[in-house]
């Protein structure tokens, strides 16, 4: 059993974790690994919103030309597909897009045909909505999780490596004690978002500038190869419990210190729904993560749904969950509307 924080990323601790030096873990859990060298990854979210049927057809295009885009030079290592419906009724479809190296992101990003099409006065005029929310963690600065050492999602496909069985996990606050800055930082929040450029309306940009150490996370299940009792158990039981808590976010959140939640539904590449989704949030701060996985109605639902899961299958699960949480400094950060409602992601809850 090891570190969930890779040596190198380990220094002098002058910030306790939450557990003693001997303690174990009831079950065994991995944590991705990167070479030395990824200093900073790059996590990109393209959206395209739209409303009623008789726009699908345009905003799937637009869609398709944005994964499209990722076959260029420097395009990413991995992406995923995936679709929601917000609060304001809106579908939104997002490309999800990993680089291990900022310096590429930047030069695919710059390219012509990418750049010209983000920024063309098309996307002001032809009926949908687009955003481009992009978080370029240091190394320090995020965690991941997973519950099996194969099949990573997200970031942890582009790290190219897995660590052995980690000991920070199965209690409160292991979360934050796998982020290797909290070590040494209690990841405050400062500031607050700010409006840079534009407003919120038909026909404008808006981008949005983040504050100090807002805390990302992305977090799924994936429930393909489950069958019989837990299939039953995890559709009828577990993943309506899950989904109550998700919609809360959406609808309630910004009232806890969440700006933005997506329960998304990942998307093959023909667009049909695949038995995978993820909750997507973005927080004021780690804290108010914590306090609402820590005691909220609807996530300590959550949890004992799940508890009664696993101790129902006897820890042998079928069910492959995971997440990736970082907290962002405000260069880490970059938000960009286009013809999006105002409660659309960073949006939410400024006055635009």
């Amino acid at each position: 059993m090891e570190s969930a924080i890779a040596e190198h990323l380990k220094c002098p601790r002058t910030r306790h974790r939450r557990i003693e030096d001997d303690y174990a873990p009831p079950y065994p859990a991995w944590s991705a690994r990167a070479p030395q060298g990824v200093g900073q990854v790059v996590m990109g979210f393209f959206g395209v919103q739209s409303r009623g049927r008789e726009m699908q057809g345009r905003a799937c295009a637009a869609l398709l030309e944005i994964a499209r885009g990722f076959t260029r030079a420097d395009g990413p290592g991995h992406h995923d597909l995936a679709h929601h419906v917000d609060a304001d009724g809106y579908d939104n479809m997002i490309a999800i897009a990993y680089w291990d190296d900022p310096q590429r992101f930047e030069r695919w990003s710059a390219t012509p045909g990418i750049d010209a099409w983000w920024q063309s006065d098309e996307r002001l005029s032809d009926g949908i909505g687009y955003f481009r929310e992009i978080a370029l963690p240091r190394s320090e600065r995020y965690e991941t999780l997973f519950n099996t050492p194969d099949r990573l999602e997200g970031i942890g496909v582009v790290m190219g490596g897995v660590s052995s069985d980690i000991q920070e996990h199965a209690y409160w606050g292991s979360m934050r004690d796998r982020i290797p800055l909290s070590q040494t930082d209690a990841m405050a929040p400062a500031g607050t978002r700010t409006v840079l450029a534009g407003r919120s309306a038909p026909g404008q940009r808006v981008r949005v500038g983040g504050h100090q150490n807002i805390a990302m996370i992305r977090s799924g299940q994936e429930w393909t190869d489950t069958q019989g009792q837990e299939r039953k158990l995890y559709l009828e039981e577990m993943e309506p419990v899950l989904h109550e808590g998700m919609d809360f976010l959406r609808d309630q959140g910004l009232g806890i210190g969440c700006y933005s939640n997506r329960y998304m539904q990942h998307l093959d590449p023909t667009g049909a729904p695949l038995q995978k989704s993820f909750g997507l949030s973005f927080w004021r701060s780690l804290a108010d993560m914590e306090r609402w996985a820590e005691s909220h109605p609807t996530h300590v639902a959550i949890f004992g749904s799940f508890m009664r899961y696993v101790q129902a299958l006897n820890f042998q699960l079928q069910l492959r969950v995971y997440h990736e949480v970082s907290v962002l400094k405000p260069d880490e950060q970059r938000y960009e509307y286009i013809n999006c409602h105002p409660r659309t992601g960073l949006l939410n809850g400024l006055s635009v």
